[in-house]
C-alpha cells in the first residue's frame, strides 16, 4: 500500500486546520488568565441554586473592573478582575452579602503585573528553547538537517492547532489560557516529537537494511510499519484524556482538553505531516540540483 501518494491530501487537511487557527489567533487572540495579565481572584460560596454570572456582574462591576466570572461548581463563584486591595475586596464581599444570603469568602489572591510579565517571558523563552534543542538533537541523531527541520515543522503544526483551538474556545466560550495550558502545550511538543522520532528511526533502520531501495519507498514502508503502533499507543492516551476532560472537574477540565487536542494532532502529524515533509524536502532539493 502506497500511503505516501496521498501526501498532498495530508497537507491539505493540515492547512484546513491550521489556516483557521492562524486567522483566529490574528483576529481574536487569547483570553488570558491573571497569570499573564495580573489582577485579583476572589472566590466565594453563595447558597443560591438559581445564581447566574450576570447577577454577580451587576453587583461587582459597580465597585471595580471585572474581567471574568465563572462558577466551577454549584454555589461557588470565582471573580477575576484588576488588581485590588483588601479594602475593595471587603467592599465586594459585603455587597454580595447584601444581595445574596449565606455568602462566604473562600479565597483571595493577587498577581502583580511584574510577576505576570515575567511568567509570559519565561513561557515564550521555554517554547523557543525547546524548539531549538529538539531541532539540534534530531539533526545530530539522524546526521541530516532535514530530519531536524521537518520534526520541528510538524511540532509547530501541532502547536498552531492547539493555540488556534484555544483562541476559538476563548472567544466563543470564555476559556482562559493559564499556566496549566502552558504545561499542556509543552507536553504536546514532547508527545509530537516522540512519535515523529519513532517513524524517523524506522526510516533509518530500513535505509541500512535495504541500501538499494528508493527513498520514497523507504518512507512509505516505515510509516506503514509504525502506523498501527502509533495508533494503538495514542488510543490508550486519548481515552484517558477524554475521561479526564469529562470527569476531572472544572479546575482541570480545559487542561485535559488541551492535552487531548495535543495527543490527537500529535499522532496525526508524526505520520501524516513529518514523514511527507521529508519527501517534499527531497523533491525541492532535487529540483534545485537540476537547476
Amino acid at each position: 500500500m502506497n500511503i505516501m501518494k496521498y501526501r498532498n491530501l495530508f497537507f491539505a487537511i493540515s492547512l484546513f486546520v491550521i489556516v483557521p487557527s492562524i486567522i483566529s489567533l490574528l483576529m481574536f487572540g487569547f483570553n488570558p488568565s491573571i497569570d499573564f495579565v495580573g489582577g485579583s481572584i476572589l472566590e466565594v460560596s453563595i447558597e443560591n441554586n438559581d445564581l447566574s454570572s450576570n447577577q454577580i456582574q451587576e453587583v461587582v462591576s459597580s465597585i471595580y473592573e471585572v474581567r471574568n466570572i465563572t462558577q466551577p461548581q454549584e454555589g461557588r463563584v470565582v471573580i477575576e478582575g484588576v488588581d485590588i486591595n483588601n479594602d475593595i475586596k471587603l467592599e465586594v464581599v459585603n455587597a454580595l452579602k447584601v444581595e445574596f444570603e449565606n455568602v462566604e469568602e473562600l479565597r483571595f489572591e493577587s498577581v502583580g503585573p511584574t510577576l505576570s510579565k515575567e511568567l509570559l517571558q519565561k513561557t515564550l523563552t521555554a517554547l523557543f528553547l525547546v524548539a531549538g534543542i529538539i531541532t539540534i538533537y534530531v539533526w545530530r541523531q539522524f546526521d541530516d538537517l532535514k530530519y531536524g527541520v521537518c520534526a520541528i515543522l510538524a511540532m509547530f503544526h501541532d502547536t498552531l492547532v492547539l493555540l488556534g483551538a484555544f483562541s476559538l474556545l476563548g472567544y466563543f466560550y470564555g476559556v482562559q489560557v493559564d499556566v496549566l495550558f502552558v504545561t499542556a502545550l509543552l507536553t504536546t511538543l514532547s508527545f509530537s516529537v516522540h512519535d515523529t522520532i519513532v517513524v524517523y528511526d524506522r526510516i533509518r533502520e530500513l535505509r541500512h537494511k535495504h541500501t538499494g531501495m528508493d527513498y520514497k519507498t523507504l518512507v512509505n514502508t516505515a510509516v506503514l510499519e509504525t502506523l498501527s503502533r502509533s495508533i494503538n499507543n495514542s488510543v490508550t492516551i486519548i481515552v484517558m484524556l477524554a475521561a479526564l476532560s469529562l470527569l476531572g472537574g472544572a479546575t482541570i477540565r480545559w487542561f485535559g482538553v488541551a492535552l487531548l487536542i495535543g495527543a490527537i494532532t500529535g499522532t496525526y502529524s508524526s505520520t501524516f505531516t513529518a514523514a511527507p515533509l521529508l519527501l517534499l524536502w527531497d523533491e525541492i532539493a532535487a529540483k534545485r540540483r537540476k537547476k
